[in-house]
């Protein structure tokens, strides 16, 4: 499978931040995409809220520039961060972004991250990295019952 030099860089940098528990979803520089920024928060003057896939105009801008941000642009780098905290279990909403109780918890930063990479991949146009569903697709004939 050919990966792109983005989608590496931002899957290494993922890993990193997981391992070493820097990864926040409360915090735009050590968030999902504040490390694929390496720790910058300028995506978040992209947007009017937390969570959101709407670019402000700031965010339109960039956008009809052309502009990217570590290969991405900016209406990816708001879907890589919804699909984070959708993933982390935040309610995303028109108005509203409710965080959860244990958002640092690891098992929900996994779920996230496991979102962000499955973002990733439809983005690159690759298979899910992360799907293990072909392990378990095992074709078996029917069982006949004996009555």
């Amino acid at each position: 499978m050919d990966i792109s030099s983005r989608f590496d860089a931002a899957v290494r940098k993922l890993y990193t931040a997981f391992h070493n528990n820097t990864l926040n979803p409360e915090d735009c520089t050590q968030c999902a995409v504040g490390n694929i920024l390496d720790h910058k928060d300028i995506w978040k003057h992209m947007t009017d809220m937390h969570g959101s896939v709407k670019l402000n105009y700031v965010g339109l801008v960039h956008q009809n520039l052309g502009r990217r941000f570590n290969g991405y642009s900016p209406i990816e780098l708001l879907q890589i961060e919804a699909s984070f905290l959708k993933g982390c279990g935040y309610r995303l909403g028109k108005n509203y972004c409710h965080k959860p109780d244990f958002f640092k918890d690891k098992a929900i930063l996994f779920n996230g991250l496991s979102e962000v990479i499955a973002t990733l991949c439809r983005l690159d146009h690759i298979d899910n990295v992360m799907d293990c569903s072909y392990v378990f697709n095992y074709q078996t004939e029917p069982l006949e019952l004996q009555h």
